[in-house]
């Protein structure tokens, strides 16, 4: 009879070994989950913050160059969409 004892407890101790190891191949795997998903949000957020970087650098060095009529030009083109009286503006119907 004791060996039949020792024997449940083993096989208890194997499923409850077992579970554990179960739950923590689970949580690894959330995580992992959760990790990628920040690296790749984390790669994004770097790549616009070194195109609003640029964008800073260029209006620095427009802002440096005494040329403040370039920067008026630049903010009503592309802000308010004002073009010169002797411009031709083609726009692209295609959608490509």
């Amino acid at each position: 009879m004791p060996a039949r004892k020792k024997q449940r407890k083993s096989i208890f101790v194997r499923l409850l070994a077992l579970g554990v190891s179960a739950y923590f191949i689970f949580s690894l795997s959330n995580l992992w989950h959760t990790l990628q998903k920040s690296r790749a949000e984390l790669n994004a957020l770097q790549t616009q913050y070194r195109s609003e970087q640029n964008d800073i650098e260029e209006l620095k060095r427009l802002l440096d160059d005494d040329s403040k009529a370039k920067v008026i030009e630049k903010a009503a083109r592309e802000r308010l969409g004002y073009v010169f009286s002797d411009e031709e503006i083609y726009v692209d119907i295609s959608g490509n």
